[in-house]
């Protein structure tokens, strides 16, 4: 049974480690978004996929192990959670402190992580919601009615509101 603590202590250490990674690339994907930088922001969308594949590899492992400590205590490993695992080990307090602070240290790295995602995502809808505006007022500009504009030979030129080719000349 220490030895598969050990083990569990030891995986998730490494998993809240790649959160921590995770969160470092969250949060400085945060400026590139704000900035409009899409290959840097692909750079880092990348790097973030090595780390989540690796997460997920240390997923997997820690619920092998935690399966087989479910196994050797007699409990159904649905119902065994991180927290009873704590508890269980008052009589070895050296393990239980080490297995909290890497509970705790965990449950923050992954919290801090959805929070920076939850503002990243909101970034990406503004510039998303951003870019459709700018899509439809160039097409609502395009379909805008033509104008009662007369050429020398009073014939319509067809010019349409807004959408002139004069712009305005600031050198002028």
């Amino acid at each position: 049974m220490a030895s598969l603590m050990e083990n569990l202590i030891e995986v998730l250490d490494l998993e809240s480690q790649e959160y921590e990674n995770l969160l470092g690339l969250s949060m400085k994907k945060t400026p590139v978004i704000v900035a409009g930088e899409l290959e840097e922001l692909a750079k880092i969308t990348d790097e973030e996929q090595i780390v989540v594949n690796k997460i997920n590899r240390l997923e997997q492992k820690r619920q092998e192990v935690f399966s087989d400590i479910a196994n050797v205590i007699n409990k159904d490993v649905d119902m065994l959670m991180l927290k009873d695992l704590v508890e269980m080990l008052s009589t070895r307090p050296e393990e239980q402190q080490k297995l909290a602070r890497v509970h705790d240290r965990l449950s923050t790295a992954v919290h801090e992580v959805k929070r920076v995602n939850g503002q990243n995502r909101v970034l990406i809808q503004n510039a998303l919601e951003m870019v459709e505006f700018d899509m439809n007022m160039l097409q609502s500009m395009k379909a805008a009615p033509e104008t009662a504009n007369y050429n020398k030979g009073a014939y319509n030129t067809g010019d349409h509101m807004g959408a002139g080719g004069a712009a305005f000349d600031a050198k002028q």
